[in-house]
């Protein structure tokens, strides 16, 4: 069994990652750094999840943000 001690998005949910980012950048940076439709039109969280959640590249790029915004903290 793989450890996952390194990782900074085990245990993290996908509404925790959003909220964290959409509280660091706003919903516009957010728009601009990763240009997808629920950051941009009527963002919400819950628009959000329901989009990430059934389009593995958008959450992929959702989740390298985290990452890489965490490294600068």
């Amino acid at each position: 069994m793989q450890e996952q001690v390194n990782n900074p998005l085990h245990g993290k949910r996908l509404d925790t990652i959003i909220t964290y980012l959409v509280d660091y950048y706003g919903w516009e940076e957010l728009g601009q750094r990763i240009a997808i439709r629920c950051f941009n039109e009527n963002p919400s969280i819950k628009s959000s999840l329901t989009f990430l959640r059934k389009t593995p590249w958008a959450r992929e790029k959702v989740e390298q943000l985290y990452v890489k915004t965490l490294g600068k903290k």
